[in-house]
This record gives C-alpha cells, structure tokens and sequence, in this order.
C-alpha cells in the first residue's frame, strides 16, 4: 500500500489481517498496521520498517515509491520488532543506507542483529537535525514511550510529527469505527504506566508547529489535532476521561453476579451518566482496563477464593495497578461463606497507589444476598451516584454534623444564584465563629460576583475542596468573574442542594448550605454571618489547606530571566520593573500581590 501523505512524503506501511492476537495478548479482531513513510526530497529517507511477517510487502512498496533512486537514510525511531524486524532485510537490499537512531537504537540493533555489520550509520542526539534538501528533521528523544530508546522525528517542512508508537491504535489502517475506543485501549494496554513521560514529550510537541501526525499503528491524524492532543493529555495524566461507573465481577454460583447487575440497574435508574459491567472470566481484559481508566469510578466485586481473591479479580487488580491506576473512587463488594476476605485483599492490592479513594460504603455478601447486605448494596448506589448531576438520590441526611469539622484554614468555592445562573468562586476565608447555634462567618471581595449575589440572595454553599483538586479548578473558579461567564455551563461535576444552589460533587469533600443573618461591613470585605441549613460529607480525602495548595498545587515559577510571579496563582511577568497599576491576566488580583524572582 502507498498513497501521498504531502507531496513529498508517501505511505509504504502495509496492512496484517491475519494477526489474532497482537504482542501475543491483545485481541486485535481488525488486524494491526504497521506503518512506514518515504520523504522524497534531494535525499531520500525512509521512516521506520515493519513486522518480519510483512517484509516482502513492505520492500515491495518502498520499491515503487522509490522509482529507481536508492535511499540515502534509515530512520529507526523505535526498535520493537514490529517496526524494526525488517532492517537487515532493508540493508540487504539497499547495503549503502545510512541507518539514523540514538546511541540505545544501535544498541538493540545489534542485540535483535547479532551478526548484522551496519556499513554507515548516523548516531544522532536529543534536538539533532538532518537536513534532507527542503526538508529538515529535528530528532525529539521520547525514553519509555514506551521502550526507553524511543525518539520522534519532526519535519519542519511539511509540520508533520512521525510519533513512533504514539497516537497509534489497534486495527488496519483502513478500519472504520471510532478512532478513540481502539487508540484509548491501545494507550493504557501498552503505554499506560509511563504517564510521567508522555506528558514529558507532550510538553515539547507543544513548543511544534503540528499540522499532521503520522504514529507507526493506525490511521495518519490531519485535522482536529486537539482533539487527539487532549486525550493524549488526560490519558496520560491519569485523570478520568468521562463520568460514569465500570463494575466488574466474578462470580462462581451467580449471587455475586447478582448483586453486581443489581448495581448496575439501580445506578442506571438513578441517572449516573454511563454504567458499564464486566464478568472478568468472559470479557476481553484489555476492553475492562479501559474501561476502568476511562470512567471516573470502578466497582469491584468478588468471591473469597482460597484465603485470597478469585484469580480473574487478581489478574485484572494486577493490569490496573502495573499502569498506575489512580485518581479514581473505587467501591469493593466481596462475598464469603464463612470468612470473607476479598475486601481486605483488594485494598491492601492498591496500597501503593496514588489517590485511590474508597467508597465508604463497601458491601460484605455471605454466601447470598440478604436483607442487610442488600440494604448496603443501595447506600452504595446513593453514594456512588451521589457526584452526578441529575442523579437520583434517596437517602440525604438533611445535616451531617461532622461535615462542619472538615473546616479549617482551607480552600472553599463559594457557590450562588443570581437567578438566571449557577456561579462560585474560591474563597479562603470560611470559619466556623459559635457552636449554639451554629454559626459561620464568610468573606467576600465587595467587588466579586458572587459576594454581590448573597448579599442580595441571602443564601449561599461552601464547598470544601479536597487535596485531589487540580489547578484548573482554581482557575475555573477563582480566574474569570461570573459577571463575563457562566461558570457552570460546561462543567458537569455539580450536584443541587435543597436550597437550589450548586455543590461541587468532585474534588470537594464535603458541602455545607448556609443561609445568611447577618452581614457585617469590613470595608473591602463583607462578612456574612451564616447559619447552616445543610450538609453532607462527600467522601474521606483531606481537606485542602492554603499550604498545601502553595506547595502541591500552584504552579513554580518557570521565567528563567529577571521578573515578578504573582504569589496568588503563580503568573510570571518577565521584565525589571512591574507596573503599579499591573493587574495579573489569570487571577486579576494587583501588582501589590506580585513578588519579584
């Protein structure tokens, strides 16, 4: 197969439908691409070859796109056998080549080629060029994306990114399909655990003028490349990519079964966006560890098998935490006839992982489901579907008094109504001022949005962020005034009060609805003084304090010369000297708030 990329740069990769399993485990039901590229210019260079089984082929179409002329350049980028199986097999053919790679590639050339002498060859470092006529290649070293000799070559010419394996997927060049189901399961089967490094190489592809990606599986990327950049970035950050629950089981005489689909429906009842169930003996792994990193919450549910848990529940625990499964609320069900002991092996599978929240609410089955554990199995529906908005909830209670000692000197959004609209901002000024009644005291800019809106509402919540907050919710919130924008409008991560008021339903740890008796003038400020009328306790992560969001949250400073960072939201103005009436553009707090570097 060859067919024009741009005018210069031609596709020779070939198609392998007869593959069943690629790498040996992963179902690929529509076969794998193998993609290789040709950049015609005064020099000839060819990117990357194939898998052993396509070789003939592959020479095949090199040869026609070729037209006679012989290549100047191999490019090897990456040297798993899929892509790099064929290179003695090239050097056979067209012995004067000069092989291109790094110091790790020629490395592992002579490992997979123990008795292959390369004639010419062409060590290249981080940033290197290659100039080819009107083409010049910059070499991008990718280590463990997802083998650690990895590099991407970008041309500057045609603003074309050769990816090596990244933003590749499973499948023929021509399958049809969304390209995201197949690309996310390819990413988290076979690059997941190295998060850290794609969001490393992703910092230096944003400094490139990307108008195509050409990655070594999969289709050619030529429109819409934030789309693809942005998934690539919450993959790879490990954050969830849509809000819904994936329950997987196993099951030996079908009562844990049971109780599974029984979630599953109550959830589906209940409004939660999106609910998916897998069996772990029948479903396809690879299909069930995506499933898991994609949706915001997993539910496992399993039998105590020999002291331990069933082998399918370990395999699939094992495939989540070798990828660095984090950043999710995970629920455990386990069922045992006289001594469960699935939920204490569970836990203990994912101590070493970062930000796992445990429901509170964990259901212990005994041999079948009774009245008791089914009671268990519905308040784990109500707080599993409790951060959704529109979700049904059945179980409130009207004020949890243990919700209020989640405040300290902490980080809050402030929610309102003004009528027309949802609005919130960050606050760092809520306290808790008498004990009988309970009363709060809450400080507000006169000149913010939000403290204009209680003042003439009369109500308001405190939503108490949690120490898995990301920066971007402090800048949702706390960098653009509700006057210009509706805060609410695409953020989907709220549930409703019953006084009408949004509540954050993630990254906050508990919610208090208050309404205001009194306020006090403090000049710039008014403190309304609150009584509270609602709360409830969202889940158990800490509450974020002002320090911790100063040295876990904030961005560092990255200006390398002389200038001023803003010590609210960690802006850098780069110059001697910092206008008085400097406002900064992110959180629009004044020079006085900037410190010089």
């Amino acid at each position: 197969m060859n067919d024009k990329i741009t005018d210069s740069i031609v596709y020779v990769g070939v198609n392998d439908y007869d593959i069943d399993l690629f790498e040996g485990h992963y179902v690929v039901p529509e076969g794998m691409a193998y993609n290789s590229y040709v950049i015609l210019d005064q020099k000839v260079a060819v990117m990357d070859t194939v898998d052993q089984r396509k070789t003939s082929e592959w020479l095949q179409n090199v040869y026609c796109v070729l037209q006679g002329r012989r290549p100047d350049y191999l490019v090897v980028q990456h040297m798993e056998p899929d892509h790099s199986a064929s290179i003695q097999a090239f050097l056979n053919t067209y012995p004067e080549t000069t092989v291109v790679g790094n110091s790790k590639i020629f490395q592992m050339i002579h490992q997979f080629f123990p008795e292959l002498t390369l004639k010419n060859k062409l060590e290249v470092g981080d940033g290197d060029t290659l100039r080819l006529g009107t083409h010049e290649l910059t070499f991008v070293f990718a280590p463990m994306v997802h083998w650690p000799e990895v590099m991407v070559t970008y041309d500057a010419a045609d603003r074309v990114l050769f990816s090596a394996d990244g933003f590749g997927k499973f499948g023929s060049r021509d399958a049809g399909g969304d390209w995201a189901c197949e690309a996310r399961r390819y990413y988290f089967g076979i690059v997941g655990k190295y998060g850290e490094q794609v969001q490393n190489l992703l910092k230096k592809a944003a400094g490139l003028d990307i108008a195509m990606i050409c990655p070594l599986h999969g289709p050619v990327l030529t429109e819409n490349l934030g789309y693809y950049l942005g998934l690539y970035d919450t993959w790879s950050s490990y954050q969830p990519e849509d809000d819904g629950v994936c329950i997987c089981y196993t099951s030996v005489y079908g009562h844990t079964k049971k109780a599974a689909e029984m979630l599953c429906t109550e959830l589906q009842d209940k409004g939660v966006p999106e609910v998916v169930l897998h069996d772990l003996a029948r479903s396809d792994i690879s299909e069930c560890v995506e499933d898991a990193f994609r949706l915001d919450k997993l539910v496992l549910a399993t039998t105590t098998f020999n002291s331990e848990i069933f082998p399918f529940m370990r395999e699939f625990i094992d495939h989540l935490v070798e990828r660095n499964y984090q950043k999710r609320t995970v629920a455990l069900i386990e069922n045992g006839s006289w001594a469960p002991n699935a939920i204490n092996v569970m836990k203990a599978a994912f101590r070493d992982s970062r930000d796992i929240l445990f429901t509170e609410n964990n259901v212990t089955i005994l041999s079948a489901l009774n009245q008791e554990s089914t009671e268990k199995l519905h308040a784990l529906a109500d707080e599993l579907a409790m951060d959704y908005a529109g979700a049904q909830i059945s179980r409130r209670q009207t004020i949890d008094p243990t919700a209020q000692f989640r405040i300290g000197y902490g980080l809050y959004v402030v929610t309102c109504n003004d009528g027309n609209k949802h609005n919130g901002q960050i606050v760092n000024t809520v306290s808790q001022v008498a004990s009988n009644p309970d009363r709060f005291a809450v400080n507000l800019n006169k000149s913010n949005y939000t403290a204009e809106v209680i003042y003439r509402t009369g109500v308001l919540n405190v939503c108490v962020l949690n120490q898995q907050a990301p920066f971007r919710i402090f800048e949702h919130f706390g960098f653009q005034s509700g006057r210009d924008v509706d805060k609410f409008a695409d953020y989907r991560h709220y549930g409703i009060s019953s006084n009408g008021l949004a509540y954050l339903s993630r990254y906050a740890n508990a919610y208090l609805s208050m309404k205001v008796t009194g306020i006090v003038d403090m000049g710039s400020h008014w403190m309304f003084v609150c009584e509270l009328t609602e709360s409830a306790v969202l889940n158990s992560v800490e509450t974020m304090t002002y320090s911790w969001y100063q040295q876990n949250v904030k961005p560092k400073p990255e200006a390398k010369g002389k200038g001023w960072v803003c010590s609210v939201c960690g802006y850098v103005y780069e110059g001697e000297e910092l206008p008085e009436d400097f406002i900064c553009p992110l959180c629009k707090h004044p020079a006085s708030d900037f410190r010089r570097l």
